[in-house]
């Protein structure tokens, strides 16, 4: 009896929301008749709400679609497929770990001992998203009280990859890193301080001074599908990291426009090989006398994200650098924008105590 007033109840409640779909103008799209005939009812009929419903309930019409699960959307209007991404090597672990999520759960997580997972309402509302407001309703950090609601998307990618209690521990608090009280950082949060990036091709520079330039980037001009095809979104990519290129991160590497193809979207191969903003670039990645093996990967040197402590996104990698016979491990600018400096380290046998340039 209780099961058949609870299912009497559901259905009123998606009559309800069905009329308030119809009755709205712009509607989002998950409230548009255009994409779901049935209403409300075309998700939520049948589904777990103890766990936000489920990533497999969204590939209903966001998979690969047929007559069995939705031949409804056939005549529809047509809809992204996620489902090829969340099959790659590397990908958010939406379909890993099903039934963990919480609909009462709030991010960043306070608890240290909670599963790490994934799941789509995480990132989407899907009673508010739309392609012109994708961050819609999703709320962010908690201050105070209050809980903001996110505009930005660096702001949505924090809920997880930033100040969660539960952090594997090999990974890094990416607003920490992102700073802009950082010596330097990738332009996400805001422009850079660095005024003399020789290497950026247009239209990325240092400023905006026209409607043309790009001088803020987004987490998903790296991360993101390798398809460019593929629906926008860090769903998953066939390179580590969910990139949308690829990025070599070991050592003797021989390098290549694949090589570093990531670092080469922005910045010009040509100018990093000819040494314009430092004398060794060349000889460092591409492998010059000491390292006829091979070079090291541009993340030997830089921090893909930001540096607390030095300019230019110097941050060594200790996998490949240590500290110099004299136990120093830094790097010091000789002169702003002058391109001299020095390096206290030892790296492939080569102690720099200091190496100057």
């Amino acid at each position: 009896m209780v099961t058949r007033i609870l299912s009497v109840h559901l259905c009123l409640i998606l009559l309800f929301w069905a009329v308030v779909a119809d009755s709205a103008t712009n509607s989002p799209p998950h409230l548009d008749r255009n994409y779901l005939p049935y209403g409300c009812g075309s998700c939520h009929v049948g589904m777990e709400f103890k766990y936000g419903g489920g990533a497999n309930r969204c590939l209903l019409c966001h998979g690969k679609l047929t007559q069995d699960s939705a031949g409804w959307m056939k005549d529809r209007q047509p809809v992204a497929d996620i489902s090829k991404d969340f099959g790659k090597n590397y990908r958010h672990p939406v379909f890993d770990k099903p039934g963990i999520h919480d609909s009462k759960e709030t991010l960043p997580e306070v608890n240290p001992s909670a599963p790490r997972h994934a799941d789509c309402v995480d990132c989407h509302n899907p009673h508010q998203v739309s392609s012109e407001t994708p961050f819609s309703g999703i709320k962010g950090k908690k201050m105070g009280n209050f809980n903001a609601q996110i505009t930005k998307e660096y702001e949505l990618c924090y809920l997880c990859h930033a100040d969660s209690a539960n952090l594997p521990l090999n990974a890094t608090n990416k607003r920490i890193e992102f700073s802009t009280s950082n010596q330097s950082f990738h332009p996400v949060e805001g422009e850079g301080k660095n005024l003399a990036v020789i290497s950026l091709m247009r239209p990325y520079k240092e400023r905006k001074s026209s409607p043309s330039d790009i001088s803020v980037i987004k987490c998903a001009d790296c991360h993101g599908s390798d398809d460019p095809n593929a629906p926008r979104g860090p769903h998953g990519s066939k390179y580590q990291w969910l990139l949308v290129d690829n990025y070599s991160t070991g050592d003797n590497l021989v390098e290549s426009s694949f090589t570093y193809e990531l670092c080469y979207r922005c910045h010009k191969r040509s100018s990093i090989l000819a040494n314009e903003s430092f004398p060794q670039h060349s000889r460092h990645i591409a492998g010059e006398r000491n390292f006829k093996g091979g070079g090291t990967s541009c993340h030997t040197c830089h921090s893909s994200h930001g540096s607390v402590e030095n300019r230019y996104l110097i941050k060594f990698n200790r996998a490949y650098v240590s500290e110099s016979s004299s136990g120093k491990l830094k790097f010091v600018e000789k002169g702003t924008y002058t391109f001299h400096g020095e390096c206290w380290l030892s790296c492939h046998g080569v102690d720099h105590n200091p190496k100057t340039y």
